[in-house]
């Protein structure tokens, strides 16, 4: 029996899956964030765990082979046991990547207000943290899913070339309404004004009416990047790749730091790759900070 059109709650339907089949998109990813429904409410979603099954069955009967579901640790109250659990619910259904991003609290935002001071202490402790962190790498790895990244977990040959091409600073173009983009050295995006890109697009008015946010990235700011993102990767960054792109040794650049980073134990050399080691990953965030010039 075909499934009905319309959603039981949120904005996936049937018709619209067949529509993309149609257009031929061949990959989907579906944010989840967790299988436990308090902690669902707790982020302010608005579909429950039975809701998110019964999606995932519509994309699988739609014919997409090609999936990822998002998850999110250290949720507000949310304990080591269930987000294994989350994880366990996940494997079962066999998808072909999962993206496991621990949540980061945003300045600025009633997540901010609401969890800092006094409401801090509703989210797991730092011990926790990673403690849920090595739980995704084993109870992924034992469902067949290799680390490529630090957050993103593969089934063999499903690496998500999308964000591989963001990590490794390769150009990308985003169409539609508020789409990023970064092509020859230049990053912007288009207007989120709705009817100001409506109005562009009828006129065919110049580019410059609808980009907003346009920047022309430096050698420096290139070169920082090449690192800090190219570090999320468990490979890690090429050195033959950085001399290609600046016509300088990473050594010449970065030399102390990576040295630095060795004798703490953070970083190690595999080949003609640096990368993060199991202790720097899991400070990542202050040794990618070692890398802005």
């Amino acid at each position: 029996m075909r499934p009905p059109s319309r959603p039981t709650r949120g904005t996936l339907t049937a018709d619209w899956l067949e529509t993309c089949r149609a257009a031929g998109l061949n990959r989907l990813s579906l944010g989840l964030q967790s299988a436990d429904d308090g902690e669902l409410r707790t982020l302010g979603r608005i579909h429950t765990w039975e809701q998110f099954l019964a999606s995932y069955g519509m994309v699988r009967r739609a014919g997409f082979e090609n999936v990822n579901v998002d998850l999110m640790s250290a949720l507000p109250g949310q304990s080591l046991a269930s987000w294994e659990r989350s994880l366990r619910e996940v494997t079962a259904l066999e998808p072909e990547h999962i993206s496991a991003y621990s949540l980061i609290v945003e300045e600025g935002t009633p997540f901010c207000e609401r969890y800092s001071g006094a409401g801090a202490k509703l989210l797991p402790d730092e011990d926790t943290e990673r403690a849920m962190y090595r739980a995704a790498k084993e109870i992924l790895g034992r469902a067949g899913f290799e680390r490529y990244e630090i957050s993103n977990y593969a089934k063999p040959g499903r690496a998500c070339r999308h964000n591989i091409g963001y990590w490794t600073g390769e150009e990308y173009l985003g169409l539609g309404l508020g789409a990023a983009s970064y092509v020859d050295g230049w990053r912007f995006s288009n207007t989120g004004d709705m009817e100001r890109y409506l109005a562009a697009g009828r006129a065919e008015m110049c580019k410059a009416a609808f980009y907003e946010n346009v920047t022309r990235t430096t050698e420096q700011s290139r070169m920082e990047e090449f690192m800090f993102l190219g570090l999320r990767m468990v490979r890690g960054v090429p050195e033959v790749e950085f001399s290609r792109r600046f016509g300088k040794t990473m050594d010449e650049v970065y030399g102390p730091v990576l040295r630095q980073m060795e004798e703490l134990g953070l970083m190690e050399k595999d080949g003609a790759f640096w990368r993060l080691t199991e202790r720097g990953i899991d400070v990542s965030n202050g040794v990618m900070a070692e890398f802005l010039l």
